[in-house]
């Protein structure tokens, strides 16, 4: 995996939270708080597993502190897979 996109959190949110879930994910919602667009820390929690799962990746103990919207959320998935890419 060379980038993950705002489509791909898409997919993980459908799949963790529900077939509409996620359909949500335009213009300003990219930018809302997780909580503003109805996931708690449990229903993100198991986004950020997912993400983890589905790509084989291991996001950084920080990662959730810093996944509170989506935009974020593809930010921080992307800094690791870069991380990875350098050897780091």
């Amino acid at each position: 995996m060379t980038e993950f996109t705002i489509d791909d959190l898409r997919r993980i949110m459908r799949g963790s939270a529900g077939a509409e879930d996620g359909e949500r994910l335009d213009g300003d919602a990219l930018d809302a708080d997780f909580a503003d667009l109805g996931y708690d820390s449990l229903a993100v929690l198991e986004i950020h597993s997912q993400i983890e799962n589905t790509f084989d990746l291991t996001l950084p103990d920080d990662a959730l502190s810093r996944m509170r919207t989506p935009r974020e959320t593809v930010s921080v998935v992307n800094a690791c897979i870069g991380n990875i890419g350098e050897g780091e």
